[in-house]
């Protein structure tokens, strides 16, 4: 059994991160880390990683008030009538890809 963990662990492909920082900071990390039992390493991967998923999660959720979310559920559920620009735009558009009809040379991205 000790064999397949010593396998299992040699298997792991692994990188190498590295950096230059003063003494005092060091010397910081190495208390912390000796204060949870953990290597510098161990310590300073573990903190990285909490950072790291903070970052994450702050940058994918999308926080909103409970006015502002029903606001916004409510344009999804009754969205606006488009812009005058906008309907114009888009018959100009399929009018092009009538004319084009065949042509090689338009790229039509679908509708």
């Amino acid at each position: 059994m000790a064999n397949t963990k010593l396998l299992e662990a040699a298997s792991v492909s692994r990188g190498r991160i590295t950096a230059r920082v003063p003494q005092n900071v060091i010397e910081v990390l190495e208390t912390a880390a000796t204060m949870t039992g953990s290597t510098l390493n161990q310590f300073v991967t573990q903190a990285a990683i909490e950072k790291a998923e903070r970052i994450i999660e702050n940058e994918r959720v999308i926080r909103m008030s409970a006015e502002t979310a029903r606001w916004f559920f409510d344009l999804i559920d009754n969205p606006p009538p488009p812009a005058p620009a906008l309907a114009d735009a888009f018959k100009r558009y399929h009018a092009g890809k009538v004319i084009n009809a065949g042509s090689s040379s338009t790229l039509d991205v679908g509708t």
